[in-house]
């Protein structure tokens, strides 16, 4: 699957991988909100996040190969 399709599916909530990263990369997201420390959440511009299999979230800002490659896939993580 290209970026250009998975993209409409992660923009509905789903949540997507490269099947070339590897393994450690468990998956991408949209997020709109922040947690603040009293336990609110803030609206933002959306982000992406990426769920790391040992690490918890990281920023992810896709690179020229990850919008140009074709072995997205949609996973389902909870």
């Amino acid at each position: 699957m290209t970026f250009e399709e998975v993209l409409p599916q992660i923009k509905k909530g789903a949540k997507a991988v490269r099947e070339g990263w590897g393994g450690f990369e468990l998956y991408i997201e949209l997020r709109d909100e922040i947690g603040t420390s009293d336990g609110t959440f803030l609206q933002v511009t959306p982000y992406f996040l990426i769920k790391t299999s040992d690490e918890g979230y990281s920023m992810f800002s896709p690179t020229p190969c990850d919008v140009l490659a074709e072995d997205w896939k949609i996973v389902h993580a909870d």
